[in-house]
């Protein structure tokens, strides 16, 4: 189901999980072609700032588009742009929870705004933003 801009309103919200595992580590760095040894290699992870092999935060964030593409306007979605903030790491086997909330409505531009937070399975935040949205047209 899609939402067009007259269904959304201020404080709607929705969500995805998911548990990063080696193997989203492992594609993720044939996509991106991003192999820094942070994410591949635990002895040069262990002697990092993070002490262990971390996510990349992009492969992270791309949990807000499935919520954004998905349910929340849902499919049909032009996703026009996206504040990050990289608050803590995530490492393999956490599992992320991505949020996005409505908080503005242009609705003469139709476009947007969502609060967008990803967090961990012990509450912490990963991942705060701000996404700009265009909603389809039709449902």
């Amino acid at each position: 189901m899609s939402y067009t801009l007259e269904q959304l309103s201020i404080g709607q919200k929705a969500s995805f999980e998911k548990t990063i595992s080696e193997a989203d580590i492992q594609m993720f760095c044939g996509i991106s072609g991003d192999i820094n040894p942070v994410h591949v290699s635990s002895v040069a992870a262990s002697k990092s700032v993070f002490g262990n092999r971390v996510a990349h935060g992009i492969l992270v964030s791309g949990l807000t588009s499935a919520v954004l593409g998905m349910q929340l306007p849902g499919p049909g979605t032009i996703y026009m742009g996206q504040d990050l903030r990289f608050v803590a790491p995530v490492y393999i086997g956490d599992t992320i929870t991505a949020e996005v909330e409505v908080v503005e409505i242009l609705a003469e531009k139709r476009i947007v705004k969502l609060k967008t937070t990803s967090t961990k399975q012990d509450g912490t935040v990963v991942i705060s933003g701000m996404a700009t949205v265009r909603p389809p047209e039709k449902t």
